[in-house]
């Protein structure tokens, strides 16, 4: 039986990023961010993915990086157009190119387990609710809102509410959205309220990324941290890296302090594009410096 701390659960994306500078494609998806992230700062943790046999060459930013990747093949490779429409990179469009297959219970090899289970989607349809409720029956559950709340509607990608919300939530060890998502799910603009109401709907931890910081709701306690990041050119996947490193930092410390953590690490991803590649030594250095 091989056991880690964490198997990262999600569709690699064949993304193409549009600025105003031009336009650029790599392989990237929550899976990529949040399993490599995982591995920088020191967990167990291996990735499950699935895309089309002809583009298996996007499995090397895994093993590049240390991290066993399960692969599963897939009609099509799931692919997304980001669209940039500010400087900041806080306003974009996505658009779905291709979706990959859904995953299913079968997909995880009989002879793996772990302590975490993370669900880093990209959009609805991606993670079954049904699969959310098994996995949540052998271990905790970790859980991006964006893979329940972002729709393709035949390219486009739009945010709709989510029906058995509640249901599914309550399930949830670690549960992330950002403000956009969480002011969609409870219907406030304060990160704070918006976090108190999804951790009354049964998430143990919730986690709100906005582009200031970070905001952490566990039971009645509640802790934020500044993100500092120099520049932006790295914006893409800042909220897969700051969940992935919260929830495996989470083990062995306080729920403040993998807040503080995560967005120290954060702040140092998005000053460089592409997916985590830094070390917690120099996280560590950046909390001494900037916090």
């Amino acid at each position: 039986m091989k056991q880690y701390d964490c198997l990262v659960l999600g569709h690699v994306s064949k993304d193409i990023i549009v600025t105003a500078k031009g336009s650029e494609t790599f392989f990237g998806g929550a899976v990529v961010h949040s399993a490599i992230t995982a591995r920088r700062i020191g967990a167990n943790v291996a990735a499950l993915t699935k895309l089309h046999p002809a583009d298996v060459e996007a499995l090397e930013v895994f093993e590049s990086s240390g991290v066993p990747v399960i692969y599963r093949p897939s009609k099509v490779t799931t692919s997304i157009r980001n669209t940039y429409l500010t400087e900041d990179r806080e306003r974009r469009t996505c658009e779905a190119i291709s979706v990959a297959e859904a995953f299913e219970i079968g997909d995880i090899p009989e002879d793996v387990s772990a302590e975490m289970y993370y669900l880093g989607g990209l959009m609805r349809g991606e993670f079954l609710e049904e699969l959310v409720a098994e996995l949540a029956e052998v271990s905790r559950i970790a859980i991006d809102a964006q893979g329940f709340l972002r729709v393709n509607e035949g390219g486009p990608m739009v945010f709709r509410d989510w029906e058995r919300k509640k249901q599914i939530i309550s399930l949830v060890t670690y549960f992330k959205a950002d403000a956009a998502e969480a002011e969609m799910l409870t219907g406030s603009s304060d990160c704070k309220k918006a976090a108190r109401i999804l951790r009354s709907w049964g998430a143990k931890e919730v986690l709100i990324t906005e582009n200031s910081g970070v905001t952490v709701c566990v039971g009645e306690e509640m802790f934020q941290s500044a993100f500092t990041s120099g520049n932006l050119s790295g914006r893409t996947g800042r909220g897969d890296t700051c969940f992935s490193a919260y929830c495996n930092w989470r083990k062995g410390h306080t729920p403040e302090e993998a807040c503080l953590f995560a967005a120290a690490l954060t702040s140092i991803k998005m000053e460089k594009q592409g997916a985590f590649s830094g070390s917690v030594k120099e996280v560590e250095g950046v909390i001494s410096q900037r916090y």
